[in-house]
């Protein structure tokens, strides 16, 4: 790193994290865990309608589950807990009072964005909803979640593995949700103490996936042009 390069001090820990599949045994102190599921509910939503939950599984029962539903995958059975982050598809239907209380009440909206967010935000997902389009958008608020727990985990010196290949009927009937057609699953996230270590193994140079303004143009220097 050159003495230009500036200082991010999440940055040694992005490049540094790594997805393990082997784990210690130990179970995550309660205090740890509490910690990472604040972490990750912390992420940002659409509008703020927080339309994604996290199901942290420990019990080797649920953690068996979770194992058969991605195809027999070892990360949910080794790791001592698995978070499981599932997408609220119609949370925006439900009381909202509270968001708009809360945020009220720290002084971050005024009555205003209050306001508007209760119009202007529902009649968004209204036209999401007619486009087929409110899984996609809880999908990708459960993501910003998880990818905020595998970053805090990994600060914290912990190991994960992010998982996307299982069968979302069986995800959900471990996580007693196989009733709910109003849920989706988001991703799996084994969580624990690393019992390996793996290299990295490397990414395309930045200008390989980094353009300016428009797909495929190419980006030069170290900031706007």
């Amino acid at each position: 790193m050159s003495s230009s390069t500036p200082v991010i001090p999440l940055a040694d820990t992005i490049r540094a994290r790594r997805s393990i599949r082997r784990f210690r045994p130990e179970p995550l102190p309660g205090a740890l865990l509490d910690e990472l599921l604040d972490l990750a509910v912390e992420a940002p939503s659409s509008w703020n309608f927080q339309s994604r939950s996290v199901v942290a599984v420990t019990s080797p029962e649920g953690r068996e589950a979770l194992a058969r539903a991605a195809g027999g995958q070892d990360q949910p059975r080794r790791a001592p807990v698995t978070l499981v982050f599932v997408a609220e598809i119609d949370a925006w239907r439900r009381d909202l009072s509270d968001v708009y209380e809360t945020a009220l009440r720290r002084g971050a909206w005024s009555q205003e964005f209050a306001d508007m967010t209760a119009t202007a935000g529902l009649d968004f997902q209204r036209d999401l909803a007619a486009r087929g389009l409110v899984r996609e958008y809880a999908v990708k608020d459960a993501m910003i979640a998880a990818s905020f727990a595998m970053l805090a985990a990994a600060d914290a010196g912990l190991a994960s593995s992010p998982m996307n290949g299982w069968d979302e009927a069986e995800v959900k009937k471990a996580i007693g949700a196989d009733h709910r057609d109003d849920l989706a699953i988001a991703l799996l996230l084994p969580v624990g103490y690393p019992a390996e270590t793996r290299a990295h193994p490397g990414r395309r140079p930045r200008d390989r996936h980094v353009y300016a303004e428009t797909y495929g143009a190419a980006r030069t220097g170290g900031g706007p042009r």
